[in-house]
């Protein structure tokens, strides 16, 4: 069962929040009248705390500094699959920033705060247009307005040829430089793989992004569900802080860097 973290964080800091705030203005003035009326001491008082108001008090900070921390400037993400490599590999522990496409609440992803746009080029996490849930990684190809034309392996955008320059041949896959706009980096073509599998063109509508993996013959996206929506994006994935493929193994901090 999938659980929605998000959510669960929203609900808990909202609920410890509540307790505490609800100990401060009601319980709290309650129970220094009782006690003041039976002389106990400060002793006995904090013993007879509820044990829910001293948990709220002490978890309620902690977790409004994550859900600010989380939802409006920095957050973890772990790569669980190879359509971005080899940009990304499977176990890579990445931070997105949550601030550079403008301020969203958290669960709701409602822009409230426009800051920039995706730009073409950027590695950037998004909700799966499908379900609305699941979090997917790709780079941005195309931005409102883009004609996307992919065939023969070959990108095109808005009638041009996107450059590639063949770095090496790891059979069967092949290694790329691709250069979009300001920004370059490699992609994987597996030369046995038809080339008419992903082939098409597409003109990405007002607040659309079309979305691209690396590993270009191995990647679920924009060529075969569509586009991504404005509203269901996360952020832009900027550095990779660990690797952890899985708990059998030993974390590496080998990778550590930024994402081109």
């Amino acid at each position: 069962m999938d659980i929605d973290f998000p959510l669960v964080l929203v609900i808990l800091t909202l609920g410890t929040g509540l307790i505490y705030l609800l100990d401060i203005l009601v319980w709290k003035p309650k129970r220094d009248v009782v006690n003041q009326a039976e002389s106990n001491t400060s002793d006995e008082l904090e013993s007879k705390e509820p044990w829910i108001i001293e948990t709220s008090r002490s978890f309620f900070p902690v977790l409004a500094i994550v859900l600010i921390l989380r939802s409006f400037l920095v957050e973890p993400f772990q790569i669980p699959s190879g359509s971005m490599l080899p940009t990304l590999e499977v176990g890579d522990f990445i931070l997105v920033n949550k601030f550079s496409y403008g301020l969203r609440l958290p669960v709701l992803g409602t822009k409230v705060v426009s800051v920039d746009d995706p730009q073409r080029g950027d590695v950037m996490v998004f909700k799966y247009p499908k379900d609305g849930k699941t979090n997917y990684i790709k780079r941005v190809i195309g931005t409102p307005g883009d004609i996307i034309k992919y065939q023969n392996k070959t990108l095109y955008i808005n009638g041009e040829k996107i450059s590639e320059k063949h770095v090496a041949n790891l059979p069967p896959l092949k290694l790329f430089e691709e250069n979009l706009g300001t920004v370059n980096h490699q992609i994987y073509e597996n030369s046995r793989a038809p080339n008419i599998a992903a082939e098409g063109e597409w003109l990405v509508p007002e607040n659309n992004y079309f979305m691209m993996g690396d590993n270009r013959d191995n990647s679920n996206d924009s060529r075969f569900w569509g586009f991504v929506p404005d509203e269901l994006v996360v952020g832009k994935a900027f550095g990779i802080w660990m690797q952890w493929i899985s708990l059998t193994s030993l974390p590496s901090f080998s990778r550590v860097g930024g994402i081109d």
